[in-house]
């Protein structure tokens, strides 16, 4: 089976989850103050990992509810069953299901579900990136001061990203901050944003969006340093024509 075939397929059904949940009552449960699981995170997790072993009976997963299955580590799936989750918790509509496939090391597939936009984010190595069927590209705003980036940071670590946050919000034209990682990497994907940047990630947030903005024309690295991997912690991505401009501003 074509994996990017498969966690597109996946993502939308497990989006669907999460729609059809959204309006009923919610299972909260705190993991830490300011970070939270529902009984939604755990059954779309569930979901996948089911559909997963099923048809990648060998592959290992990683969950950010369960975290590690067990598996042969030259072909993981990289998952986030529901990214924004005090989105979520709240009704507010900006949430997603994030998947990534690795072989050998490398993201070759990612696919990002936005159940209230109706929007399928999706890419795979060397071929581009698509929304909905259509391919997309980054934009192509050249400087900071005419972007509309975007950030994200734990309420209770504002000092982690409050120094960059007010530079940015002095040099950018706009600034946003969404709550779903995952999601707004497509968005830089798709041109809607030219930029975004945080600390503090884990695999799950980034390993399909990095890819998507790859392949849409976009350069990703970690904030301090020009490479980038899932496990950095940070990441700055981009258009790539902002993106040295971007950097300088958040280690100035």
């Amino acid at each position: 089976m074509d994996p990017l075939v498969f966690i597109t397929s996946l993502a939308r059904e497990a989006g669907e989850l999460l729609r059809e949940r959204l309006a009923g009552p919610r299972d909260i449960v705190a993991k830490a103050k300011n970070d939270f699981v529902t009984d939604a995170d755990r059954a779309s997790e569930a979901l996948i990992v089911e559909r997963i072993r099923s048809a990648f009976p060998r592959a290992a997963i990683l969950g950010e509810e369960g975290g590690a299955y067990p598996g042969d580590p030259a072909e993981r799936f990289i998952v986030d069953p529901l990214d924004g989750t005090s989105n979520y918790a709240h009704r507010y509509p900006i949430f997603c299901v994030s998947i990534g496939y690795e072989r050998d090391g490398e993201m070759v597939a990612g696919a990002i579900y936005a159940p209230m936009l109706d929007e399928l984010f999706s890419a795979k190595r060397g071929h581009g990136a698509i929304l909905n069927g259509a391919a997309i590209r980054v934009s192509d705003v050249k400087a900071v001061t005419d972007a509309m980036v975007c950030t994200g940071f734990i309420p209770m670590r504002y000092e982690r990203n409050g120094k960059q946050f007010a530079t940015l919000s002095r040099a950018a034209q706009a600034v946003r901050r969404d709550g779903s990682a995952a999601l707004d990497l497509a968005h830089v994907a798709a041109g809607r944003f030219d930029a975004f940047w945080e600390w503090d990630l884990h695999a799950w947030d980034v390993a399909a969006g990095a890819l998507i903005i790859e392949e849409a024309g976009g350069h990703v690295s970690a904030i301090e340093q020009a490479d980038f991997g899932v496990a950095d912690g940070s990441i700055l991505a981009t258009n790539g024509a902002v993106h040295e401009e971007m950097r300088s501003l958040l280690l100035s």
